[in-house]
């Protein structure tokens, strides 16, 4: 199984590839260098299911600390709000991250359950799409594809990791199919839960984006 500064290295590559790719498709540098490091980001979230503590811990402290200021730029660019308003909301939304999403994802989720699916990385994707606020809607979907080719690599690296050869032969894991998936036979109620976020999202992206 591939570690966490695999799935990290890996990601980071592809997120150099991408906002390489961009930039030749005449993307500004800033947003280059953004998508990749989104991309990057991208692969280390299907361990956000994780059950060793370490890397995850790490992932929602990023998380905690990046969210807010999405969630902030989005929030002044649409309301008047003060700037004491905003500090609040940027803390509030910090702690939120920092100990009640991760809290959440640890009680509701097991590891290589449905965050490990291509709908999982479909959410993602929408979720970056909402929080990165940005006058250009071509912008906006290069920006959350970013995150989904990082998830994307995540769950194609682990399925790979999941043949092994013997004298030429390969021999497929338990652990085969369980991360590049569509649903989940064993976690049928947590499927369902995922397509319901998923389609909410899908609604609310298509209102922010008319």
């Amino acid at each position: 199984m591939p570690g966490f500064k695999t799935h990290i290295s890996v990601s980071t590559l592809c997120g150099v590839a991408y906002g390489f790719l961009g930039h030749e498709a005449g993307v500004p540098i800033e947003d280059c260098i953004l998508a990749g490091s989104l991309c990057s980001v991208g692969g280390i979230l299907p361990d956000l299911d994780s059950e060793s503590g370490k890397p995850v811990k790490e992932i929602f402290a990023f998380l905690a600390a990046v969210v807010p200021m999405m969630t902030v730029h989005r929030l002044a660019a649409q309301f008047e709000l003060t700037h004491e308003t905003l500090v609040l909301i940027g803390i509030g939304t910090y702690l939120g991250v920092r100990f009640g999403l991760a809290k959440m994802f640890s009680s509701v989720t097991v590891h290589r359950g449905m965050w490990h699916s291509i709908p999982a990385a479909a959410i993602a994707g929408l979720a970056t799409f909402l929080l990165c606020q940005c006058n250009e809607f071509e912008l906006r979907i290069y920006r959350s594809v970013a995150v989904v080719v990082g998830f994307m690599s995540h769950l194609l690296m682990d399925e790979i990791w999941s043949v092994e050869f013997q004298n030429g032969i390969p021999r497929f894991k338990k652990s085969f199919g369980t991360a590049l998936k569509l649903w989940s036979t064993k976690y049928t109620l947590s499927t369902m839960t995922t397509y319901a976020v998923l389609s909410g999202l899908i609604i609310v992206a298509r209102g922010d984006s008319a």
